[in-house]
């Protein structure tokens, strides 16, 4: 069917048009000047009126009589097995080359076996922890731990760490209190072995325990006096129990003098202040710098608990400065007792009206007297160091080793006086 522009048919020789019922095109010879059919005014199409009529078109068919076609039972008959043959080819081909596409897609996209769904992006596979740089914190957490020890005595347990390659630990003298023979350590990889008590002072609360195995890895130590303010640090150790445990923070201050102590033994020391989180049971385990190296021994922390099994962390721990733990281990390790420094003066404690350590006397042949110092005296600053009372003097000598000169202010009276003195041991 067609809308008449494109209609075309057999040129017209002339004569009378074509008895078919249908008009001329325009241009054929005899057909009427119009851009229309003759009889376009009864055209169906143009005129919604006129009476239509679908007519099919029937094949034509010969007249007579049509010849029989016999088919030749000798012709060769066409086999269907190479058709075949191609077919099933051709579709193992396409299954084998649908499935690896499918393969390749479900892969790259996320698309999860198993009958599950994927979410998210497809992450690559995770670098393992011994391929972490050196320098990040699981590198440090890494190289430290198996240095690492849990202490246990007496059904308690605290920390400690190795120092030296045939069996010496740094730990707590509040940890090892009660030590036997049952005393003994894990290291971080499961392993267990038996420890002795090589020596203890109750005063710094620095212990020293030699573990029975050997081919130990000791800690790296670092100087405690190069950390500032807001250095990151690493707490190593058990705390409640659970071994192997590591937290994070950063130093909160430096030199807060402690005074701590129980069962009559008063403690002092120039604390490192830190906000890792730190537990009962991380008592002598290693406080450790950026750099991998140990910078303190976690002792104490501060908590709103009413007594101490109601204590826990609230962001304020305490560890002994390394540089102090290693003078009085060695003394324990060489000698089988510590010395403690000393400046030659008993000072006043507790609650005082005024600002500063007021030296309660001074003995006569003691640094302090050789420096020109008296009883009444009230020293305010030692290296700089602002003093509140005499318990910041006590804690703040002994961070020094024996033999050290500090610089010394004190008040007089109305006046303010400076002297240099030259720290000694105790005779004990």
């Amino acid at each position: 069917m067609t809308d008449g522009w494109n209609a075309r048919s057999a040129p017209y020789s002339g004569g009378q048009p074509p008895a078919t019922g249908h008009p001329m095109p325009p241009g054929s010879p005899g057909a009427p000047e119009s851009p229309w059919w003759s009889d376009a005014m009864h055209d169906p199409w143009r005129d919604p009126y006129a009476p239509t009529a679908v007519v099919v078109q029937q094949p034509a068919i010969a007249s007579g009589p049509q010849p029989e076609v016999v088919p030749n039972p000798d012709a060769p008959r066409r086999s269907y097995t190479p058709i075949l043959l191609i077919c099933l080819i051709t579709a193992l081909l396409a299954g084998g080359l649908g499935g690896t596409l499918g393969y390749v897609f479900a892969v790259r996209g996320g698309v999860a076996t198993g009958g599950g769904s994927a979410l998210g992006a497809t992450a690559e596979d995770p670098p393992a922890a011994a391929n972490r740089a050196p320098e990040s914190l699981a590198g440090i957490a890494a190289k430290v731990l198996p240095s690492v020890v849990t202490v246990r005595v007496t059904g308690a347990i605290g920390s400690g760490f190795v120092v030296s390659d045939d069996g010496y630990v740094i730990t707590n003298d509040h940890v090892v209190e009660g030590a036997d023979d049952t005393m003994s350590v894990a290291f971080s990889d499961g392993s267990t072995a038996r420890a002795e008590l090589v020596g203890r002072d109750p005063q710094s609360d620095v212990a020293v325990i030699k573990v029975a195995k050997s081919g130990l890895t000791p800690v790296a130590i670092g100087n405690s006096d190069a950390i500032a303010v807001g250095d990151p640090v690493l707490a190593f150790g058990s705390p409640l129990a659970l071994r192997n445990t590591v937290t994070y923070g950063i130093v909160s201050a430096v030199d807060r003098t402690i005074e701590a102590g129980d069962a009559g033994t008063t403690r002092y020391y120039a604390a490192i202040q830190t906000d890792a989180a730190v537990n009962q049971g991380n008592s002598g385990g290693p406080l450790v710098n950026a750099a991998g190296e140990v910078i303190g021994v976690n002792s104490v922390i501060r908590s709103v608990g009413g007594n101490e099994t109601e204590a826990g962390n609230i962001g304020l721990a305490f560890a002994i400065p390394i540089n102090q733990a290693r003078r009085v281990a060695g003394d324990i390790i060489d000698h089988g007792k510590a010395r403690r420094t000393v400046i030659g003066a008993e000072v006043v404690t507790g609650g005082t009206s005024t600002s500063g350590a007021r030296l309660r006397s001074v003995e006569p042949a003691g640094p302090a007297a050789a420096a020109g110092m008296k009883s009444g005296d009230v020293v305010t600053k030692i290296d700089g160091h602002v003093l509140e009372d005499g318990t910041d003097l006590i804690a703040l000598v002994r961070k020094y080793d024996p033999g050290a000169t500090v610089s010394v202010e004190y008040r007089r009276g109305t006046k303010t006086q400076t002297a240099s003195v030259t720290l000694v041991a105790d005779s004990n």
